[in-house]
């Protein structure tokens, strides 16, 4: 970190609105050191989960495991899991201690090490590297080692950057979680328009809320 860097303060992530906080963290730095290299890349998409009450989150009705635990520390915590037994996800929990809020960042904007991300994901084009949650974690080299770490320590943290301006954020549904009665349409996902590192365009999510409304309603897909 160089000395006109600061890491985003633990008062950050304590806020007691995740929806806030994921909006908040758009344009912040994500930085992971390795011995092999420093990388980072600036987030541009998020989503929410407001556990328990949410039935997106994993920690829905309180549930409360050993692989859940991390939700359950004080805002400013990492909880890293892994998905489709072959990717790792990186979220951020926010809010005070035992509440388990926390938000998935989705994409990032890469900045430095791009010749070790590349490595790292086989020599993918630049836009490719860390468009979505699992590809950002291979890219960065986040892994299960990072679950519970202390986004103030020096394993991986967040640098703080300008906010970016509300008319360049969009939001809307979050991915795939149609699972998830009555909090599907909750536009806890949040974007930076026009980047082109954003996992999925908006386009593409507009017609699958728009496909879900038709058959809810007894119509099929648009």
């Amino acid at each position: 970190m160089s000395p006109r860097t600061t890491k985003l303060p633990r008062s950050f992530y304590t806020h007691p609105d995740v929806v806030t906080v994921a909006r908040r963290l758009l344009g912040q730095l994500l930085v992971v050191p390795s011995r092999a290299g420093r990388v980072s890349g600036i987030i541009v998409e998020t989503e929410a989960y407001r556990g328990p009450e949410d039935r997106a989150s994993h920690a829905y009705g309180g549930r409360r495991t050993a692989r859940t635990e991390p939700m359950y520390a004080r805002g400013g915590t990492a909880y890293v899991y892994f998905v489709y037994g072959m990717y790792y996800q990186f979220n951020v929990v926010t809010g005070p201690a035992g509440v388990p809020h926390a938000v998935l960042v989705r994409a990032v904007e890469p900045v430095e090490g791009l010749a070790l991300m590349r490595r790292r994901r086989g020599g993918v084009a630049l836009h490719g590297l860390t468009s979505g949650p699992g590809k950002l974690c291979i890219a960065l080299g986040i892994d299960r080692r990072l679950d519970a770490a202390d986004l103030l320590g020096d394993r991986i943290w967040l640098e703080a950057r300008p906010p970016v301006p509300a008319e360049a954020i969009a939001s809307g549904p979050r991915i795939g979680i149609d699972y998830a009665e009555g909090w599907v349409d909750r536009p806890w996902r949040f974007w930076v328009r026009d980047s082109p590192f954003v996992s999925r365009p908006r386009g593409a999510v507009t017609r699958a809320a728009a496909s879900r409304s038709a058959r809810r309603s007894g119509g099929g897909p648009t």
